[in-house]
């Protein structure tokens, strides 16, 4: 009894810490965040500095402001991330089970993982050319075309190692037990592997991001504006209060979206599995 209340009091202690540890961190980066953009605007104050090619941060946040009223960054927000959802989900369906493929059968392994390896090293921009070429009718398949390109060959890598990666006995334990074939599949590896599968959808998402921002600056489209069509037409109007302003927003949803959806998972997997005190 006594033990448990140590350990129950301890637990608390540890909360109460992690607590503390969290708030000193948001304080921190708000302290210099806050000196950046005041350094920042006293230097485009004095001069020091072409305004016009860095603009300073209270010209960012009015046109961010000024966009925002009129909509046109909720839109283009809006936009952006319809088509990356769309093209991120795609590429995580085919990933996974490509990933699981080269993962039990060498032959996979052989040629797939080959073509995966060596396709993961390839800018997603230089799917652009090709994409316009092959989706010239069709601009919304082309940027969804793009983005599964960065998305899907890093999924499947991060599947086939993270299976890989599972220890023997784990198998040979649950094929005494009777365990085999799919069911083997579905309560045995594939949650043996979620650690390297949360880190390898993580990864996936930053290479669907950038991609899409390439897509959207390349090409040209009816279909409705999007983040990076907005950083472009900033660039050809020589408006850099707008480049930098959509820049900073891009930052903020890919924090976010960081913070939202990837850092509870590694928070729990690594409570679960055993990797944090």
């Amino acid at each position: 009894m006594k033990g448990s209340l140590t350990n129950t009091g301890a637990a608390v202690r540890a909360g109460a810490g992690g607590g503390r540890d969290a708030w000193v961190a948001v304080v921190q980066a708000v302290v210099f965040f806050g000196v950046v953009a005041g350094a920042w605007e006293a230097g485009s104050r004095a001069g020091w500095w072409n305004p016009v090619l860095i603009p300073s941060p209270s010209d960012i946040f009015r046109y961010i402001g000024e966009a925002l009223g009129k909509g046109e960054l909720q839109s283009a927000c809006y936009v952006t991330m319809r088509r990356l959802v769309f093209g991120y989900a795609v590429g995580i369906l085919l990933g996974i089970p490509l990933g699981l493929l080269t993962a039990r059968f060498r032959f996979a392994a052989n040629t797939l993982g080959v073509l995966a390896l060596g396709l993961q090293t390839l800018p997603s921009v230089c799917w652009v050319p090709l994409s316009i070429l092959w989706f010239h009718s069709n601009p919304e398949g082309a940027m969804l075309f793009i983005v599964v390109m960065g998305t899907l060959w890093a999924v499947l890598l991060a599947t086939d190692h993270g299976i890989r990666q599972i220890p023997p006995i784990y198998r040979r334990a649950a094929a005494t037990m009777g365990s085999k074939g799919f069911h083997l599949l579905w309560h045995v590896l594939l949650p043996a592997s979620l650690p390297h599968l949360v880190s390898g959808a993580k990864q996936g998402w930053a290479f669907a991001w950038r991609s899409l921002m390439a897509a959207e600056i390349y090409v040209a489209i009816s279909t409705g504006y999007g983040l990076g069509h907005l950083l472009h037409f900033g660039r050809e109007l020589h408006a850099m209060d707008q480049v930098a302003a959509v820049m900073l927003v891009i930052i903020v949803i890919g924090f976010a979206a960081d913070k939202a959806l990837f850092s509870p998972w590694e928070r729990f997997l690594r409570r679960r599995w055993g990797l944090t005190v």
